[in-house]
């Protein structure tokens, strides 16, 4: 005879294979939460290793080049260090090591807050402008061959819309020091 220990075991290998029973619940590995989340993840992947392959053929890393197009597309080409850091995936700390290294390297500078002393601007230079030009072209071929171009114009706005919605909802700040509606601003 088994022990119920023995059948519990055998009950619980006898799920659908489409089954994960775990500390007494059931999770249907097929919901479509999975596959929203896990499509979302592998698409954003691809699309980062074909982007960072060219980053790196202009010596630059994907967390600068969201630093570079972040400060070219606000007003006045510049950020306060916090706004910049909610923008981005950066902690405020992180933030201040890479605007230190670009600033190291020319591409950014750094300006005191005249209403504020406790508060810096991250400002982009000629050479971070020059830098962006360089990689601009090739990177918006990858954008349109691997991204925009794969969807029709409905489907684009329609995919914009939803990725503001659900960006302000996991990311408020993501548009912090911006200066514009949020609501028609690009990331």
């Amino acid at each position: 005879m088994l022990s119920d220990v023995a059948i519990i075991r055998s009950a619980i290998f006898r799920l659908s294979s489409d089954r994960c029973y775990h500390g007494g619940v059931r999770t249907d590995l097929n919901d479509p939460r999975f596959t929203a989340a896990g499509l979302f993840a592998e698409a954003f992947t691809g699309l980062q290793q074909r982007f960072n392959a060219q980053f790196d053929e202009h010596r630059l890393s994907a967390v600068e080049f969201e630093v570079l197009m972040r400060l070219a597309r606000s007003p006045g080409r510049r950020l306060r260090m916090t706004d910049l850091a909610g923008q981005t995936t950066l902690s405020t700390s992180g933030v201040t090591r890479v605007v230190d290294r670009m600033d190291r390297n020319g591409l950014v500078r750094r300006e005191a807050c005249p209403s504020d002393r406790r508060s810096s601007y991250a400002v982009i230079t000629e050479a971070g402008l020059t830098r962006l030009d360089e990689v601009l072209p090739g990177h918006l071929e990858l954008v349109q061959q691997w991204f925009v171009g794969q969807l029709t114009p409905a489907q684009l706005a329609d995919m914009l819309e939803s990725l503001r919605l659900i960006r302000d909802a996991v990311n408020p700040c993501a548009t912090a020091g911006s200066g514009t509606d949020e609501s028609e601003n690009a990331a």
